[in-house]
């Protein structure tokens, strides 16, 4: 039986990820938004500006309840902007955009989503790791439109070390959907790289590498990537 095609192999990634979703770009990711980076936050802003944060606590209570109701939304999204006109540079401003995002996203609604992020993209704020977030999550919106330069112009912000390997991936899925091989390896491979270093999970990431055509070991252990020859007969 001979091997899959390169371009099989590109078609299977594809499928794979919109199977899948952006919840699976990386574990970091998936942990940090699991609740739109609300515990990463809250660690971060405990004893400041009580009263706004807990609008954000209201907001995300009342968000809970707001799915496939376009009333509730619209209601949501005036109390986010209204949280943002307030102080936006605030992180408080940051947490209620992307708890917006989050709705957006639930709908697909991805230029919904990508227009409430943008709202606080360039926020001046201390917190550089909450813009990551913020930033990672524009990102995906703009894939999820097809915006593929616009999505690598928001990865190249993500410079923080903690969230190199989430970004590399998600460029990685960049060039995938542009069909861009070669690339997709590199940043794929730089992900790889990061997370080998940092001992963290990595079975996804295999998948993908594997799906354009580079075979790592296993993900328990720590070696080189080796490149594959796809057998084309």
């Amino acid at each position: 039986m001979s091997a899959m095609t390169g371009e099989e192999q590109l078609d299977g990634l594809k499928s794979f990820i919109q199977k899948y979703g952006s919840a699976m770009l990386s574990g970091v990711l998936i942990a940090l938004i699991a609740f739109f980076g609300w515990e990463y936050w809250q660690k971060k802003t405990l004893a400041t500006n009580q009263i706004q944060t807990a609008k954000v606590q209201q907001l995300m209570d009342e968000a809970k309840a707001a799915s496939g109701n376009e009333k509730a939304f619209a209601a949501l999204a005036i109390a986010a902007d209204k949280i943002v006109k307030e102080d936006p540079n605030s992180v408080q401003a940051l947490q209620a955009q992307l708890v917006m995002a989050r709705l957006a996203y639930d709908k697909a609604d991805y230029a919904t989503a990508e227009r409430e992020l943008k709202k606080v993209e360039n926020a001046q704020i201390k917190d550089a790791g909450l813009l990551q977030v913020v930033k990672i999550r524009l990102a995906d919106a703009q894939l999820a439109q097809k915006k593929y330069d616009e999505a690598l112009k928001t990865l190249a912000a993500v410079t923080e070390p903690a969230f190199k390997a989430t970004a590399e991936e998600a460029k990685g899925d960049v060039y995938v959907a542009k069909n861009d091989t070669e690339n997709a390896k590199k940043a794929y491979q730089a992900a790889w790289n990061t997370l080998v270093e940092q001992k963290k999970e990595r079975q996804i990431l295999q998948i993908k590498l594997e799906s354009v055509g580079v075979l790592v070991d296993d993900p328990e252990l720590e070696r080189p990537i080796l490149e594959t020859h796809v057998d084309e007969s």
